[in-house]
C-alpha cells in the first residue's frame, strides 16, 4: 500500500486503453484531430457552457500560468492564498508567463482566503503608480491543506473580485474531488459561482498528464492559443492528450474515480484518529490528509 501523493499513482486502465487506441494510423496534428473535437464538445457539455473556449495542456502549472496570464498585465498583482499552489509549487511560473506580475498573498484560516482579507488586499493596490495594480484572483480548490471552499464561499470571493472589476481563476487540479465532496455540478462550482476561467485537472485523478483550461469568456480564446504556442505547450501529436481526456470524461469516469479517492481518504482518516498521538492537522474534506505522527510511527 502506498500513501504517497497521487502524482505517484498509475493511469486508470480506461485512460491507458484510450491512448493505445489513439495510436492507430495518422491524425491531423495540433488539436485538429477528431478526438480533440469530441473532447471540446464533452467539456462544453460538462460545464453547461456551449460558448466556452476549451483547451488542453499537459501540466497543471501550464494550465494555471497560461490562464492567469490572459487576465494579467505585467504590472498587476495576482491575489491568492499564502499557501496557494501557484505560490507554493509552481516555481514562479505565473510571474514568468505574465511577464512579471506579482503574486500578492492573502491570509485566511485552513488554506482558504478570508473575504475581508481579500477585499483589503485588493483595495490596498489601487491608485498608486509606485506599486503593482490589482489583477485577477486565483482560488485553489481543493486547497493545499485539503480543505474545501463551499459554493457560497466561492461566490463571495468572486463577488469581491467583481466589485473591483477583476476576473477569478479556479485552480482545479483536484476539481473532481471537490465536486464529489460538495455534491455539485461542474457548472455550479465555476461560472455559476462567478468563476471566469478554470483549470480542470486530470493528472491527479487517474490520467497520465492532461489538464483542460476552460474560458467562460470566449473572447480570451485567441490570446490563450497564442500564449500556449509561444510558451511551448502546444503539442504536435495532440491526440494523445485528447484521448486521455476523452476517456476521463466518458461515463463520468472523472467523478467515479474522485468518489473512490475521497472515500479511501475518509477511511484512512478514520483509522488515523484511532492511533495514539496521531493528530490530523486539518480536517480532510476530499482526498488529501495532513497528519502529525510520532517519529516512531514513521520509522515503522
Amino acid at each position: 500500500m502506498n500513501f504517497a501523493s497521487d502524482n505517484a499513482g498509475p493511469m486508470h486502465p480506461k485512460v491507458l486503453e484510450a491512448v493505445i487506441a489513439a495510436n492507430d494510423g495518422a491524425q491531423k496534428p495540433y488539436g485538429n484531430d477528431p478526438i480533440t473535437q469530441a473532447v471540446n464538445d464533452q467539456l462544453r457539455e460538462l460545464f453547461e457552457a456551449p460558448q466556452a473556449a476549451v483547451y488542453l495542456v499537459a501540466t497543471g502549472t501550464a494550465a494555471n500560468a497560461l490562464a492567469l496570464a490572459c487576465y494579467t498585465k505585467p504590472w498587476d498583482a495576482i491575489f491568492c492564498h499564502r499557501t496557494a499552489h501557484v505560490e507554493e509549487d509552481e516555481c514562479g511560473a505565473p510571474e514568468f508567463y505574465s511577464n512579471g506580475a506579482k503574486l500578492t498573498l492573502v491570509e485566511g484560516a485552513n488554506g482558504k482566503m478570508s473575504p475581508d482579507a481579500l477585499r483589503a488586499a485588493i483595495a490596498g493596490k489601487r491608485g498608486d503608480v509606485h506599486g503593482s495594480q490589482p489583477g485577477p484572483v486565483t482560488i485553489t480548490q481543493v486547497t493545499e491543506t485539503g480543505t474545501l471552499y463551499t459554493l457560497d464561499e466561492l461566490t463571495e470571493l468572486t463577488g469581491i473580485a467583481k466589485e473591483f472589476g477583476l476576473a477569478t481563476h479556479l485552480d482545479g487540479a483536484r476539481f473532481a474531488n471537490a465536486c464529489a465532496a460538495l455534491g455539485c455540478s461542474a457548472a455550479e462550482m465555476t461560472w455559476k459561482a462567478g468563476i471566469d476561467v478554470v483549470s480542470f485537472g486530470g493528472t491527479k485523478n487517474g490520467c497520465m498528464g492532461v489538464e483542460a483550461v476552460v474560458f467562460f469568456d470566449p473572447e480570451k480564446a485567441w490570446e490563450f492559443e497564442l500564449r500556449r504556442k509561444r510558451g511551448a505547450h502546444l503539442f504536435s501529436k495532440f491526440r494523445y492528450l485528447s484521448a486521455q481526456m476523452n476517456a476521463y470524461l466518458t461515463d463520468d469516469l472523472w467523478l467515479e474515480m474522485a468518489k473512490q479517492s475521497n472515500a479511501a481518504t475518509a477511511r484512512l482518516a478514520s483509522g488515523l484518529r484511532d492511533i495514539p498521538h496521531a493528530k490530523l492537522v486539518f480536517e480532510p474534506a476530499a482526498n488529501m490528509i495532513f497528519v502529525d505522527l510520532p517519529r516512531s510511527v514513521h520509522l515503522k
